[in-house]
């Protein structure tokens, strides 16, 4: 079991934000989810690997999910 990196709780199951590199617990996946701008971070990031970056680091975490 480890930790969030945006909540900081326990959880077993993670998946990475498109906002940025942080590992996300099932709860902030969904409020990261319900934000105005996932879907742009979630389009440029498919742009980005279509180009070949896999390194891509995200647009940024906007302030209000910080």
């Amino acid at each position: 079991m480890s930790h969030c990196e945006r909540c900081k709780e326990k959880s077993t199951s993670f998946k990475m934000s498109f906002f940025n590199t942080d590992m996300l617990c099932k709860k902030c996946e969904t409020t990261e989810q319900s934000h105005p701008k996932y879907a742009d971070a979630k389009a440029k990031e498919l742009e980005e690997l279509q180009k070949g970056n896999y390194n891509f680091r995200g647009i940024g975490l906007p302030n209000d999910l910080k």
